[in-house]
């Protein structure tokens, strides 16, 4: 009974990881034609989610490409007042470092047999054990794991909850090789995150492992429609650059320097989320996981959720490898009950980020004594 996950992301990998250490195969089905089709984001802040890379038997290949400098925090108010500053020393414990989302992709992608993925297979639907791919191919299963991402293909045939924008609508920026172009904004950055927050808005810069500084600068109480009614030219990158400098009025030159420093990336992407504590009833032969399960706000749980998943499914498949309702319905009673409680968190961060007063609120909660 073959086990078909769609989606070869952080948690249909580390499934497909586990199910193969436990000796059980899988098929992973990915719409892009290739592992380096496209680009795979920033840097990640993995905590828990170092649970599923030890059961998968790669925490210390994890060790060996996580940064533990990248725990470094600056946060400040738009004024430049500096509320909190967090250096890590070099012999601390990597209890949260920062991981470039492609070589940790590339870690699972390189620990599993190199069959496992079928490249180029865009899932359409399923159903009486049969996968439907756009370009007109099939293939059978047994059990179907829809690792697929927000906008799940998969999910459609457990529940009609479809992902929501939440207030908030973020451009994503980025300064390449920050070292040698912009030494002065390097220091100023740091070696980790360095966070702004103020007047509604948020500046979020992080060093990414490959001296890109990658920066998301977020509008938040806005509406779905923001950025048609912003007049950021997404069009002409240097248009946008300046009128972003324009919408962050008053705030210290310093800032708007990161935002006139940066390359010709300037990408919209509204926020959306699942409903906190989606679930539904088990249903013989589909199962989700990662965002396709659990989409939330973008504050750090989703790739620790996504990868934990991920493990927990395959260590149930493993537990019971011939009964896979049994299995996905344990999988799916513990999945609810911890995701549903990261999502509660999630969204107690997002109320603070979307409150007046963000900066001192999160200052609270980093130094809540």
């Amino acid at each position: 009974m073959t086990i078909a996950i769609v989606g070869a992301g952080l948690g249909g990998l580390a499934l497909a990881r586990v199910l193969h250490v436990n000796g059980i195969d899988a098929v992973l089905y990915e719409r892009e034609p290739s592992r380096d089709a496209r680009g795979q984001g920033g840097m990640l802040d993995i905590h828990s989610g170092q649970r599923a890379l030890r059961e998968a038997g790669l925490i210390d290949q994890f060790h060996a490409i996580a940064r533990g400098e990248g725990q470094d925090m600056r946060l400040l108010e738009p004024d430049g007042t500096l509320l909190l500053q967090e250096d890590t020393p070099d012999d601390a414990p990597l209890e949260r470092p920062e991981v470039d989302r492609a070589d940790l992709r590339g870690l699972l992608l390189d620990s599993l047999p190199e069959d496992a993925v079928r490249w180029g297979h865009a899932f359409t639907s399923a159903g009486d054990g049969l996968l439907h791919f756009a370009d007109g191919s099939t293939a059978t299963y047994g059990l179907l794991v829809g690792a697929d991402g927000a906008q799940s293909r998969v999910r459609a045939l457990l529940t009609d909850a479809r992902p929501a924008h939440i207030g908030q609508n973020a451009v994503e920026l980025g300064i390449p090789d920050i070292d040698r172009t912009h030494p002065d904004l390097a220091a100023m950055v740091g070696r980790g995150n360095y966070w702004v927050l103020g007047d509604g808005m948020s500046l979020a810069a992080q060093r990414n492992g490959d001296g890109r500084v990658r920066i998301g600068l977020s509008f938040y109480n806005t509406a779905e429609d923001f950025f048609s009614a912003s007049g950021i030219p997404f069009g002409d990158p240097a248009a946008a650059r300046a009128r972003l400098i324009d919408l962050l009025s008053g705030w210290d030159a310093r800032f708007t320097a990161l935002i006139a420093a940066c390359d010709d990336t300037v990408v919209p992407r509204p926020i959306t989320a699942l409903p906190v504590g989606l679930t539904w009833p088990s249903t013989p032969g589909v199962t989700l996981l990662g965002d396709a399960a659990h989409l939330m706000p973008p504050v750090g749980e989703g790739a620790n959720m996504a990868l934990l998943d991920g493990a927990a499914l395959g260590l149930a498949l493993a537990a019971h490898p011939d009964d896979f309702p049994t299995a996905v319905a344990a999988y799916e009673r513990e999945m609810f009950e911890r995701t549903s409680a990261a999502a509660r968190m999630s969204a107690r961060i997002q109320d603070m980020l979307m409150s007046p007063d963000a900066a001192r609120k999160m200052l609270a909660f980093f130094r809540p004594d």
